[in-house]
């Protein structure tokens, strides 16, 4: 809009100019026109046959006379002509003026000021309502869900480069679908707007080719649309641009954590050691730091059994913590089944209950990241943890694997963000149990949150994703059993290729025989050298 108020104002000078070019012109002809021309050598030497003395020079200045007069009238029609076309466009350029001092709201009104300010408030409104701000939205997929960028004051935690990432894919997040489909059909109506040749053939999505779009997140979007054109290598390019509206305060609270309990509930079954190291965790950060922390042990099986009590036993006395529950089943280990039971067998008031397993490694600082994300009746917590590497394939050129707190660095060359996993979950018991809990028909390894997540993404409540500083999956070596169905085994496996190192790392295990190679051939000549 202000370019074209800009390019009003650039118009109406050049008008101007132009009319006083046309009038200066219309003068300098005229009395160029009435002027007489220097004749003397004509009137001296009369032609043939021509009258002679006064009677001929009368004759001669009556033609003259004609001729001027004839002139002069021609020139008059050209002047008349030249001012009507100039006040036909002083008329169109008035009304393109008033025509869009109305739309600009470029007057004095400041009744139509209000009215558009009126009009752009309740559109962002319209946008925050059209958000998932007050409420949920119903998802297809687990990859529908919106994730979260989480940061601090130095660093930025994105998936942007997340390992579910694929080279080309449809887009599988509604929003993404949304935005491009409308950018779309707003180049189409462009085409076929009212400005556009009523003889031309109306341009359908088919005659779509291509599209770029680039964001500037403090600015807008910008789309370059590329349609077919009449010929045959002729196009039809629209540009777009989507701007953003302004930061707008929605609301603000005060939120008291003081007595949030978090009950922590970890299915198990042998492990025995690795439970002795999560218990370690658990007592720094759970019971020493944050405190407002109970613990539900679901144990399957028997074997192991006394030396998971005696674990417990002993963190209770040397911690002198008493909130925590152990519960066992003499079943076949089920995830899914653990943790329901640990869920359902809670007699308490509403409690936020943290799925974990016997792997993960957790800080006192996730446990307030999981109050806060979580609500009952209204937000479900679905962290993004961070997937530690084989230490023995990261550290194999270290004289030793440095202490595991040092290990747990966010690098590249350490891990990366498991956002395929929706293993680790923060929610209330009451929305859990309002869900329906775990599929338990589902057995051994994967499937079961999945489908719980699912559940979620397709009821009213808003699911919050977003990758936390402070929850670690520790390496350990993934043992896919053939019980497991062909699907749940190709899950196991592509988590266990996944799991052991990046790109970089396992392309040197894989060419490492070249590589001591090449390296036997360069010491020779490096002694030579020397020598």
């Amino acid at each position: 809009m202000m370019m074209i108020r800009r390019g009003l104002v650039a118009w109406v000078p050049r008008v101007v100019v132009l009319l006083i070019v046309l009038c200066c012109t219309a003068s300098v002809l005229y009395m160029l026109a009435c002027t007489p021309k220097g004749d003397d050598d004509q009137l001296a030497f009369p032609r043939a046959n021509s009258p002679t003395g006064n009677e001929g020079d009368q004759v001669i200045l009556q033609e003259r006379e004609e001729q001027h007069h004839n002139y002069i009238n021609s020139l008059k029609k050209q002047i008349a002509q030249l001012k009507g076309e100039l006040q036909e466009r002083s008329d169109q350029l008035k009304g393109l003026q008033e025509h869009y001092s109305d739309s600009l709201g470029a007057g004095l009104d400041q009744g139509h000021a209000e009215k558009t300010q009126a009009d752009l408030l309740q559109f962002l409104r319209s946008q925050i309502d059209r958000a998932e701000v007050h409420a949920g939205v119903k998802l297809p997929t687990e990859y529908a869900a919106v994730p979260f960028e989480s940061f601090n004051l130095q660093k930025v935690y994105q998936l942007e480069m997340g390992l579910t990432r694929h080279p080309e894919e449809r887009p599988a997040r509604k929003d993404k679908r949304d935005e491009l489909a409308e950018a779309v059909e707003t180049g189409l109506e462009a085409l076929n707007g009212p400005g556009s040749d009523t003889h031309r053939r109306v341009y359908a999505a088919p005659d779509f080719l291509e599209g770029i779009y680039r964001t500037e997140k403090d600015k807008g979007t910008l789309y370059e649309l590329t349609f077919k054109g009449d010929r045959k290598h002729e196009f039809k390019r629209i540009v777009l641009f989507r701007p953003f509206g302004p930061v707008m305060k929605v609301k603000s609270e005060n939120l008291n954590m003081a007595n949030t309990l978090i009950n922590v509930i970890v299915p198990l079954a042998k492990r025995a050691n690795k439970f002795r190291q999560f218990m370690q965790n658990f007592r720094e950060m759970g019971i020493q730091q944050d405190g407002r922390i109970h613990l539900t042990v679901v144990y399957f099986g028997k074997d192991q059994m006394n030396e998971v009590k005696g674990i417990l036993q002993n963190t209770s006395k040397s911690a002198n913590f008493k909130n925590f529950t152990l519960i066992q089943l003499n079943e076949e280990f089920s995830r899914g089944k653990g943790l329901d039971v640990g869920a359902r067998v809670w007699k308490g008031s509403n409690v936020v209950l943290f799925f974990c397993d016997v792997d993960i490694y957790f800080t006192a600082e996730f446990l307030n990241t999981c109050r806060l994300n979580t609500q009952p009746g209204k937000k479900v917590f679905y962290p993004v943890l961070f997937s530690q590497y084989n230490p023995g394939i990261i550290y194999r050129h270290h004289d030793s694997i440095p202490p595991l707190e040092q290990q747990l660095v966010i690098k590249k060359e350490t891990g990366f963000w498991r956002d395929f996993g929706f293993g680790m979950t923060c929610q209330y018991r009451s929305d859990f149990i309002n869900i329906g809990g775990f599929d338990l028909d589902i057995k051994g390894w994967g499937g079961e949150d999945v489908h719980l997540y699912r559940k979620y993404l397709h009821s009213n409540l808003i699911v919050v994703r977003t990758p936390v500083r402070g929850l670690f999956h520790l390496w350990h070596e993934k043992q896919c059993v053939d019980e497991l169905t062909s699907e749940q085994y190709k899950m196991c496996m592509q988590s266990k290729a996944m799991n052991e190192a990046s790109h970089g790392q396992l392309g040197m295990l894989v060419f490492r025989h070249e590589i001591e190679a090449h390296l036997g051939k360069q010491k020779p000549n490096a002694g030579g050298k020397k020598t």
